[in-house]
C-alpha cells in the first residue's frame, strides 16, 4: 500500500557538489548544492538552485560564472560545511584547507581536492519561488588525472569515492549493477567444443 504525502521535492539521492563563485581572491566562496544537475548535452548545459539570501547568489548573479566542483568520501566534511557555514563570515577555501585554482575559462576557482571541475558560464537566471535556477553553458571541464586509467584512457570517478544527498544525509556510492544499455544488449552465442 502506497501512502500519500504532501508534493515536495523528493527526487533523490542528488549529487552533492561544491560550487564555487568569486572573480577574484579576496570575493572566492564556496557554497553546497544538491539542487543541480544537467539540462542540455548540446550545447552541453547544467543548472544550480539557489536561495537568493545566500552570500554566493549575489556573486554568481554578477559575475555570470561559476565552478560545479563533485564531491568525495574525502570532501564529505567540506561539503556539509561549506552548507551551513556562510562566506560572510568565514573563508571557506581557508577553513576547510581547500585550494583555489584559476579556471581555465572562468574567472571562478576550481576547487583543486574534486576530481571533476565543471567551469559554467550563466545562460538565464530563473526565479522559481524559494531558490532562483542558474542554467549555465558548460565552457570547460577539468579532470584529475590520477583517476585516468593509462591503458585505456577510461575516467574511473567510482575510485574516487563519489558522495550524494538524499533527505537530509550524504552517502557514499556503492556498486556497479550495469552499464547503459545493458538490459538490451545480445548475448554472445557460445560454440560448441570440438
Amino acid at each position: 500500500m502506497k501512502e500519500s504525502w504532501k508534493p515536495g521535492t523528493v527526487i533523490y539521492p542528488l549529487p552533492a557538489v561544491l560550487v564555487s563563485c568569486g572573480a577574484g581572491e579576496e570575493e572566492y566562496n564556496l557554497l553546497t548544492v544538491a539542487w543541480t544537475g544537467t539540462v542540455c548535452t548540446n550545447p552541453p548545459m547544467c543548472y544550480i538552485s539557489v536561495r537568493p539570501e545566500r552570500h554566493s547568489y549575489e556573486i554568481i548573479r554578477r559575475t555570470g560564472e561559476f565552478v560545479i566542483n563533485l564531491t568525495t568520501e574525502e570532501l564529505a566534511r567540506a561539503t556539509d560545511w561549506c552548507g551551513v557555514r556562510s562566506g560572510r563570515d568565514y573563508d571557506k577555501f581557508r577553513e576547510m584547507g581547500l585550494t583555489p585554482v584559476k579556471g581555465s575559462v572562468v574567472s571562478a576557482p576550481l576547487v583543486e581536492e574534486s576530481p571533476v571541475n565543471i567551469e559554467c558560464r550563466v545562460k538565464q537566471i530563473l526565479p522559481l519561488g524559494s531558490h532562483d535556477m542558474f542554467i549555465a553553458e558548460v565552457v570547460a571541464v577539468q579532470v584529475d588525472d590520477r583517476y585516468i586509467n593509462p591503458e585505456t584512457g577510461r575516467f574511473s570517478l567510482e575510485d574516487a569515492h563519489p558522495i550524494v544527498y538524499s533527505h537530509g544525509e550524504y552517502f557514499s556510492l556503492g556498486k556497479v549493477i550495469g552499464h547503459f544499455g545493458w538490459s538490451v544488449r545480445k548475448k554472445k552465442k557460445r560454440t560448441a567444443k570440438k
